[in-house]
């Protein structure tokens, strides 16, 4: 049976959060969602659109694979970490060797917890040895602040790393015309910024010389750009700006943004990732570097089980898989089932949605041995019913981006 617990701590499509909205944090953007008539849901501690006035959730999907989707990311929590031994503190609390990235490139990592558990999942930004800005989940922040702030201390008894976080406008700009429209807004050249690198670029036409941070990448397998705009001012304005050029650029919200990310395989926090899933179990084993799997290397958080997992594969029951289907859409929590016993349980679903781009239905599922490999068939049970999907290899629809020649 599957032994892991799923948790929700980020629900999504059909499962926010029942927050009062009193008690809601707004980002920068929240009067101009609303005047654009944006839906409000509360998501992650804030109140976020889940979709536009006159746009339903398929036009938004469609229009971020043709055009440019701006989506309004500010809720996310923005780091600052530097010092003597940032690094050698980095590689403790993730499985990534950061000494070989080089300045302005970007990674995606997991902090784990002593366990080899997933506490969040990151972007993490090399801007110099030992200086690094990075990217955790809104609904994780406190505990992200308090695990950073714990692991510090227990590392760094002369306090010579300094860690900040801080607010500010964050913008994903995601799309095949996303460069066309950026370029529109700078006198820095975007042709050879390539996926998982960063810089510094000016913002023409808001008065001012500072230099905002842009990375290419972002969370819907298209190319695009994530700006991290700590002037509020500036980042409304800008935001205001691109939605000028309405026959290229529309906002999209939380529903596109997660059938995007689904269609892409890419996990979401509180459904295929938690604090009691392994990075091997989530099928995520590229994010352990080749360089730190090592005895003498493999010095993170819950090294010893990680590295058992990468080295005996029998040994990890379960693990992340794609689904697809036809019908009802699986949905987060629904029980999977073999298809020859259908009595048996061999799985549960993590993240599902119709898929907009390829019809039918894509879901991520934790499943049990040996019913991973891509063609089983399988059950789902949905609202009382047992449906038919069958595993299937992910991303379920190609990547597009950019990495140049």
């Amino acid at each position: 049976m599957l032994k892991v617990q799923l948790k929700s701590t980020t629900p999504l499509t059909r499962c926010y959060s029942s927050q009062s909205s009193q008690s809601l944090l707004k980002t920068p953007l929240y009067d101009i969602h609303v005047k654009l008539g944006a839906t409000m849901v509360p998501f992650a501690g804030y109140s976020m659109p889940v979709l536009y006035k006159d746009q339903s959730h398929i036009q938004s999907h469609h229009w971020t694979r043709n055009n440019c989707g701006v989506f309004d990311v500010s809720h996310m929590l923005q780091h600052r970490i530097s010092g003597p031994g940032t690094t050698q503190f980095l590689e403790k609390i993730t499985p990534t060797d950061f000494k070989s990235l080089k300045p302005f490139q970007s990674h995606l990592s997991v902090l784990l917890n002593q366990n080899g558990g997933v506490v969040d999942d990151t972007i993490i930004t090399k801007h110099d040895d030992d200086s690094f800005y990075i990217v955790t989940n809104a609904g994780c922040r406190e505990k992200d602040i308090a695990f950073i702030k714990n692991e510090l201390k227990n590392f760094d008894n002369d306090n010579k790393i300094n860690h900040e976080n801080f607010e500010g406008t964050l913008l994903a700009i995601q799309g095949p015309k996303s460069q066309e429209i950026v370029s529109k807004f700078t006198n820095t050249p975007l042709n050879d910024l390539y996926f998982g690198n960063s810089r510094f670029i000016d913002l023409k036409g808001f008065g001012t010389d500072a230099k905002f941070h842009i990375a290419r990448g972002g969370y819907t397998g298209e190319d695009g750009f994530e700006i991290s705009i700590p002037d509020n001012k500036i980042g409304v304005d800008f935001f205001n700006a691109l939605l000028e050029y309405d026959q290229i650029v529309k906002p999209i919200g939380l529903a596109a943004r997660d059938s995007l990310r689904l269609e892409a395989g890419m996990c979401l926090y509180g459904h295929e990732l938690n604090d009691d899933v392994t990075p091997i179990e989530a099928s995520l084993n590229w994010l352990v570097s080749k360089s730190r799997r090592t005895p003498e290397s493999a010095n993170f958080n819950g090294a010893s089980k990680i590295l058992e997992q990468l080295n005996n594969p029998k040994s990890v029951t379960f693990k992340r898989v794609g689904l697809v289907s036809k019908g009802p859409s699986p949905r987060h929590g629904n029980k999977v089932f073999s298809a020859e016993e259908p009595t048996k349980e061999i799985g549960t679903i993590c993240s599902g949605s119709p898929s907009p781009s390829l019809g039918g239905n894509v879901a991520q599922a934790f499943i049990n041995k040996p019913y991973q490999k891509t063609g089983t068939k399988v059950k789902v049970e949905i609202r009382g019913k047992l449906r038919d999907a069958e595993v299937s290899k992910m991303p379920f629809y190609p990547t597009s981006y950019y990495k140049g020649n």
